[in-house]
Protein backbone atom coordinates (compact mmCIF):
# COMPACT_ATOMS: atom_id res chain seq x y z
CA UNK A 1 0.00 0.00 0.00
CA UNK A 2 1.41 3.36 -1.04
CA UNK A 3 0.85 5.72 1.90
CA UNK A 4 1.73 8.75 -0.22
CA UNK A 5 -1.39 8.15 -2.32
CA UNK A 6 -3.68 8.16 0.75
CA UNK A 7 -5.45 11.24 2.06
CA UNK A 8 -5.01 12.53 5.60
CA UNK A 9 -8.41 11.12 6.58
CA UNK A 10 -7.47 7.69 5.16
CA UNK A 11 -4.23 7.60 7.15
CA UNK A 12 -6.04 8.62 10.33
CA UNK A 13 -8.75 5.97 9.82
CA UNK A 14 -6.45 3.10 8.84
CA UNK A 15 -3.37 3.67 10.98
CA UNK A 16 -3.74 6.24 13.75
CA UNK A 17 -7.22 5.45 15.14
CA UNK A 18 -6.59 1.67 15.41
CA UNK A 19 -3.36 2.42 17.31
CA UNK A 20 -5.19 4.78 19.69
CA UNK A 21 -8.28 2.61 20.22
CA UNK A 22 -6.59 -0.80 20.40
CA UNK A 23 -7.38 -3.94 18.46
CA UNK A 24 -10.87 -4.38 19.90
CA UNK A 25 -11.52 -0.84 21.13
CA UNK A 26 -10.50 -1.62 24.70
CA UNK A 27 -8.23 1.39 25.23
CA UNK A 28 -10.59 4.38 24.72
CA UNK A 29 -14.37 4.71 24.64
CA UNK A 30 -15.19 6.25 21.25
CA UNK A 31 -18.52 7.65 22.44
CA UNK A 32 -17.23 9.61 25.47
CA UNK A 33 -13.43 9.93 25.24
CA UNK A 34 -12.52 10.50 21.58
CA UNK A 35 -13.36 13.40 19.25
CA UNK A 36 -12.07 13.73 15.69
CA UNK A 37 -11.60 16.93 13.68
CA UNK A 38 -12.58 19.16 16.59
CA UNK A 39 -11.71 22.70 17.65
CA UNK A 40 -10.12 22.94 21.09
CA UNK A 41 -9.61 26.72 21.35
CA UNK A 42 -11.59 29.71 20.16
CA UNK A 43 -8.40 31.57 19.24
CA UNK A 44 -6.35 33.97 21.26
CA UNK A 45 -7.73 37.39 22.11
CA UNK A 46 -5.91 40.25 20.38
CA UNK A 47 -6.34 43.72 21.91
CA UNK A 48 -5.14 46.88 20.17
CA UNK A 49 -6.38 49.99 21.91
CA UNK A 50 -10.17 49.74 21.96
CA UNK A 51 -10.30 47.13 19.19
CA UNK A 52 -10.63 43.51 20.28
CA UNK A 53 -10.66 40.50 17.96
CA UNK A 54 -9.93 36.80 18.08
CA UNK A 55 -7.11 35.03 16.34
CA UNK A 56 -7.44 31.78 14.45
CA UNK A 57 -9.12 28.89 16.28
CA UNK A 58 -7.01 25.76 16.77
CA UNK A 59 -8.26 22.46 15.38
CA UNK A 60 -6.90 19.00 16.13
CA UNK A 61 -7.23 15.74 14.28
CA UNK A 62 -7.99 13.76 17.44
CA UNK A 63 -8.82 14.89 21.00
CA UNK A 64 -8.61 12.39 23.86
CA UNK A 65 -10.58 13.05 27.05
CA UNK A 66 -10.03 11.42 30.44
CA UNK A 67 -13.52 12.46 31.60
CA UNK A 68 -16.05 14.83 30.04
CA UNK A 69 -14.50 18.33 29.83
CA UNK A 70 -11.12 17.00 31.01
CA UNK A 71 -8.87 17.14 27.92
CA UNK A 72 -5.95 14.77 28.21
CA UNK A 73 -4.23 14.77 24.80
CA UNK A 74 -4.26 16.47 21.43
CA UNK A 75 -3.16 14.36 18.46
CA UNK A 76 -2.13 16.25 15.33
CA UNK A 77 -0.36 14.46 12.52
CA UNK A 78 1.81 16.59 10.28
CA UNK A 79 1.91 15.95 6.56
Amino acid sequence: MNKKALTEADIRTKFIMPAILGAHGEKWDVMTQVREEAYFTKGRVIVRGKIVKRGEARKADVLLFYKPNFLLAVVEEKG
